[in-house]
């Protein structure tokens, strides 16, 4: 036994056994370690190529998700309704702040196409040049009642007043930015110049008529509306004057705009069209000669339009005044009427006391407004007036 084992041969066989099952384990390890390490490789690939796939699947869905970019659509009535012609023709809030610059040349504006693309009614803007408050508005405030939409109401006031008319009364809320005016003074016609710009500013008012704070009415409503809407001129009085109190007043340096036999004379108070009322606010040539010249005992008021008028459009004019004044007693002011004459006979007299000229045709209906009425006569003028004028009819 001691012998086998130690045979030589036996041993080589052992040893060569060992040998190989070393080498056998190696290579297992090595095996193994090249699995891993490819497994790993193309786990790797593998990965970065499923995220690619990923992302062009997303894209593609993407873009076949995507509409087309969808052509312009035009904006519905609704979407351009702040720029529509509705809008345009509103007129601002009677408070703006526009200064006067602002505020004629806005108001010089005057479409060229005579027919209107839109339904209105033709309304009569009444301008009330006054110190304070409306001193008979009550009385107006009958007169206008119930005619709504066919009128607009401009009050140019003192800045110094703040008081406001009640609200139920057709004249709150109704004054203008307005400045100082004084009696005489040129920015008497700035302030005439003021109210017909801001009334320009609604398209709606045809006519135009200035007033005081002591007018009153002659005939109701209707009447008055379809007078002023009906007739063919406007009613600036003018008329030549010699004398210190006419051409006395003339200034040689208005010329050569404004000569001595072109000077005109007429009362304050006018009613015109709305094509006068846009040369008035646009002038730029005559009213800088007054403003320039015509000062002091000149007495703009009394002379501008008169002139301008008779100048330029006198073939559309009636060369008279709608609102009755007495003179009579003479001085620089006109007769003011307190109650004690508030009778119906005296205001008959004024309603029908006169001939004229209406469209060419002869007319007693001449004067449509009166003046100067004291706040007294008001309680009379009340108690008298509605009835004999018809209002509300």
């Amino acid at each position: 036994m001691k012998g086998e084992n130690n045979n030589p041969l036996t041993s080589f066989f052992k040893l060569f056994n060992a040998q190989l099952h070393f080498f056998n384990v190696i290579s297992y390890f090595l095996l193994f370690g090249c699995g891993l390490t490819l497994g790993l490789i193309l786990s790797f690939h593998l990965e970065n190529f499923s995220l690619d796939l990923h992302n062009t699947k997303v894209s593609l869905t993407t873009r076949s998700a995507s509409p087309l970019t969808p052509p312009p659509t035009r904006l519905s009535h609704v979407d351009v309704g702040h720029i529509g012609l509705t809008e345009f023709l509103k007129p601002p809030n009677i408070m703006h702040d526009m200064d006067d610059r602002e505020l004629l040349w806005r108001a010089s504006m005057a479409p060229r196409i005579p027919q209107y693309p839109f339904d209105r009614v033709p309304k009569v803007a009444f301008l009330f040049l006054t110190k304070g408050p409306v001193l008979l508005a009550p009385l107006w405030d009958k007169f206008f009642k119930g005619h709504e939409g066919m009128y607009s109401i401009y009050v140019h006031s003192n800045p110094s007043f703040n008081l406001s008319e009640p609200k139920d009364s057709v004249f709150y809320g109704r004054i203008i930015p307005s400045k100082e005016v004084e009696w005489g003074n040129v920015n008497m016609i700035e302030a005439e110049r003021r109210l017909l710009a801001n009334a320009l500013l609604d398209f709606s008012n045809q006519r135009f008529v200035l007033l005081s704070e002591s007018c009153i009415p002659l005939f109701n409503f209707s009447t008055v509306h379809s007078y002023l809407i009906n007739s063919s001129q406007s009613f600036v009085e003018s008329y030549d004057l010699n004398g210190p109190f006419g051409r006395g007043r003339y200034n040689r340096r208005m010329r050569p705009q404004v000569t001595i036999n072109q000077w005109r004379k007429g009362a304050q108070w006018f009613e015109m069209d709305r094509d006068l009322a846009i040369e008035v606010v646009s002038d730029q040539i005559y009213f800088p000669v007054f403003k320039k010249h015509c000062k002091g005992a000149c007495y703009a008021d009394e002379h501008y339009l008169p002139t301008l008028v008779t100048m330029k459009f006198g073939q559309k004019n009636s060369n008279r005044t709608l609102t009755w004044v007495d003179w009579s007693k003479g001085g620089r002011h006109p007769v003011m009427f307190l109650w004690t004459e508030m009778t119906i006979e005296f205001l008959e007299r004024l309603r029908g006391g006169s001939q004229c000229q209406y469209n060419g045709n002869t007319t007693n209906l001449c004067h449509l407004f009166a003046r100067k009425f004291s706040p007294n006569s008001l309680y009379r003028l009340l108690k008298f007036a509605p009835k004999l004028m018809q209002f509300h009819e």
